[in-house]
């Protein structure tokens, strides 16, 4: 068959089985009288088996050995092709996801774009100053695409840099909380982490339903960051998880923090005194459990804490009796000083109304 006829039926231009020749690929076994190459049945398959190694990704000299190399074992070389094509695709991939985040923000001229670029390249680098200055000036001129902030923020371990991309992530509008939803489910547990400190940050009714949701999150951390972040919010779903917190001594100091902050609201401070009260007569929590439920009844207004207090206070636990007992003078002090101040206003405002008489 002639090498035009095997063109047509092969698919394979006859410039490149003039190539294959010329490499020792694929040599017609056959020439006419004329001279003009002379293909068999058998070079014509050669010529399939090439053209099958190549659309594997082999180059023609690897598809040489292949064909070649008696003891030739084509499973190392596969491997080898898979890594290859998998970090092709992640290569392309990253590529695109570049592309596509500087179309969404669609820049106005390429001085844009190439701010966009700039600082997208910035919020990768190695240097932890670098990225920080990146996150702080994403604000400006053309604002970074909000998935890159929220990627960053997903993966910093820098402290200061995660506060800064947090803080652009605020300053951004919606702050990109369906992809940092998606971060709270991520396998990877400081993820899960920072996606909730990310969340917590963003004064958002949106960002307040997903820690609302959070604080029955499965991980811990992230339960545990939620309802601080409700708690300093005066949003009340994480007081279960605070008194936890204080029985469990983790973050117990913030979780207590929280609680008070909580207990300016009357209705509140009943059910934290009450959840707190229920907490000291479970049977199974520690002695420095007690002392710590105790200690954070101390910043609870209202009778019921005081009542609970006084009981304490003759506790069969010395160290949580005698902890209630310097709570309770130290209540008695604030409020006789809040009485005190309410005289001194009054009198104060008795000498004004006299001096106005006089006057």
């Amino acid at each position: 068959m002639l090498i035009g006829e095997v063109a047509r039926r092969s698919g394979v231009s006859a410039r490149m089985l003039r190539h294959y020749d010329s490499l020792g690929l694929v040599r017609p076994t056959g020439r006419t009288e004329g001279g003009y190459r002379q293909y068999s049945t058998e070079d014509i398959r050669r010529i399939f088996h090439v053209e099958s190694l190549r659309s594997m990704g082999l180059s023609l000299r690897e598809v040489g050995s292949a064909l070649n190399d008696p003891g030739f074992t084509p499973s190392e070389l596969v491997d080898d092709l898979i890594r290859q094509t998998r970090e092709r695709i992640a290569s392309e991939t990253a590529l695109l996801t570049r592309l596509c985040r500087i179309g969404a923000v669609e820049p106005a001229d390429w001085e844009d774009a190439l701010h966009i670029i700039t600082l997208l390249q910035a919020l990768g680098a190695d240097s932890a100053d670098r990225r920080q200055r990146a996150a702080l000036s994403s604000v400006e001129r053309t604002p970074v695409p909000v998935e890159a902030l929220v990627e960053a923020a997903l993966s910093e371990t820098d402290p200061n840099v995660a506060g800064a991309i947090r803080w652009a992530l605020a300053q951004s509008g919606d702050g990109g909380l369906a992809l940092l939803a998606q971060g709270l489910g991520s396998p990877v547990a400081e993820v899960r982490k920072r996606a909730v400190q990310t969340i917590a940050e963003i004064p958002d009714g949106e960002a307040t339903a997903l820690l609302r949701d959070a604080v029955t999150h499965p991980d811990h951390a992230v339960r545990k960051g939620a309802a601080l972040a409700l708690g300093a919010g005066g949003v009340a779903d994480g007081i279960p998880t605070l008194i936890d917190m204080i029985v469990e001594e983790t973050n117990d100091v913030a979780a207590a923090d929280a609680l008070s902050a909580l207990a300016n609201d009357p209705v509140l401070a009943v059910q934290i005194a009450a959840k707190l009260v229920e907490c000291l007569a479970h049977g199974t929590v520690e002695s420095s459990a007690r002392r710590r439920l105790t200690q954070a009844l101390a910043d609870i207004p209202g009778i019921t804490a005081s009542r609970a207090l006084a009981a304490l206070s003759h506790d069969e636990d010395r160290a949580v009796a005698l902890t209630a007992t310097y709570v309770l003078t130290l209540r008695d002090t604030r409020s006789d000083a809040a009485v005190r101040g309410r005289d001194d206003r009054a009198a104060a405002g008795l000498a004004d109304q006299v001096l106005a008489c006089d006057g």
